[in-house]
């Protein structure tokens, strides 16, 4: 019979214990855009940067050029995601950071190859 204490348990929980046991903390990159009043975050786990996935038609492509900015804990992703009003997010820790804390629905995750893509805007009425 399985443990009570895995009923409980979520991907981000999960995610979450390994960082507390690991001794290396997870890292993300993230890069701040800042157009036309807009704030775009743009944030990838750490090891997907460069990599390209293909499943179907669909195709991800985590290009430098537009991830690559500040190495960052996976609890600062919060607060850049505060001050963000659309966010492009690539990967296990990202995504689920971002569903974790309320800005992603995760029946709404897209997945290429395995790898969890989310994007998010805010509305303001």
């Amino acid at each position: 019979m399985p443990s009570p204490f895995f009923s409980f348990c979520t991907i981000a929980n999960l995610l979450r214990v390994r960082a507390l046991l690991s001794p290396v903390k997870p890292v993300i990159y993230t890069k701040v855009y800042r157009v036309q009043g807009e704030v775009l975050l743009a944030a990838c786990d750490e090891e997907l940067l460069g990599k390209t996935f293909r499943e179907g038609e669909l195709k991800l492509e985590v290009k430098e050029r537009f991830y690559k900015g500040e190495l960052v804990e996976e609890d600062r992703l919060g607060e850049l995601l505060e001050e963000a009003t659309i966010a492009n997010l690539t990967g296990e820790r990202c995504v689920s950071k971002a569903i974790e804390l309320g800005y992603v629905d995760e029946n709404r995750v897209l997945r290429i190859d395995g790898i969890p893509h989310a994007q998010m805007a805010k509305m303001f009425l």
